[in-house]
């Protein structure tokens, strides 16, 4: 059965919830950063040659950005849990166990959209960039550049994999449904296109490798919610039945 909390208790808790979130946040960076070393070395590897640091101040730079992302991917799991703890109230039992089963999705496909973007979108747009130069620099990768641009590339597409769990938890509390979803497609596809022809090389086989991964996110966000909405439209009719 719901239970009901009064307006300030929900602010207290949401508060204590965010606090435990910063926590697992900062113990991620510090466990993270023991490894750092080690993270270094295995991301550094599409580079082709030995990174240049124009100071000592690019190496703990580099090494906060990268603790950073690992411990944003720890963290995920954490902040998930937080927020089925927060909403918890509003469920019922069986909603309860569903939407648990939302947090080992968030973290892997986190991780599935991070690795998507370093195994496969990197590397292009890497060796466009360098295909560049044409002979006409004298290169002189640094480190704190390589791994910025790295991560200004991969970080949204970790984030924009987690589209359909989202959408399936908001569509669960009744926030979305499929008739908003389909009605922002035209706008949705615009902006995908927008993103993916401003990350890729400007050539056409690119944009449909980045393009087409994020229709089918969209898409299989519509088809969740409009599998979830008519599933609460039944229960409710169901509901209203065996009322009467």
């Amino acid at each position: 059965m719901n239970q009901e909390m009064p307006f300030l208790e929900h602010l207290t808790d949401l508060r204590r919830r965010l606090l435990i979130v910063l926590s697992a946040l900062v113990v991620g960076m510090v466990v993270c950063f023991l490894f750092v070393d080690h993270i270094y070395q295995a991301l550094a590897n599409h580079s082709g040659e030995k990174l240049a640091i124009l100071g000592p101040g690019d190496i703990l730079s580099i090494y906060i950005k990268l603790s950073g992302v690992g411990a944003l991917a720890l963290t995920i799991p954490v902040a998930a849990y937080q927020a089925w703890r927060f909403v918890v109230p509003a469920l019922e039992e069986r909603e309860r166990k569903i939407a648990l089963m939302y947090i080992p999705a968030l973290f892997f496909l986190f991780l599935f959209g991070l690795s998507f973007a370093y195994f496969v979108l990197f590397p292009m747009m890497y060796q466009f960039v360098l295909g560049l130069s044409n002979g006409n620099f004298e290169l002189v990768i640094t480190a704190n550049d390589y791994f910025t641009f790295m991560l200004n590339l991969c970080l949204p597409f970790g984030l924009l994999f987690e589209l359909p769990v989202i959408v399936l938890f908001l569509s669960h509390l009744g926030i979305l449904n499929p008739h908003r979803l389909a009605k922002m497609r035209k706008p949705a596809y615009l902006v995908l296109s927008i993103i993916s022809i401003t990350i890729t090389p400007p050539d056409f086989l690119s944009d449909i490798m980045v393009i087409v991964p994020l229709i089918i996110l969209y898409e299989l966000s519509i088809s969740i919610s409009r599998f979830i909405h008519g599933k609460r439209t039944r229960e409710t009719a169901l509901s209203s039945e065996n009322m009467v």
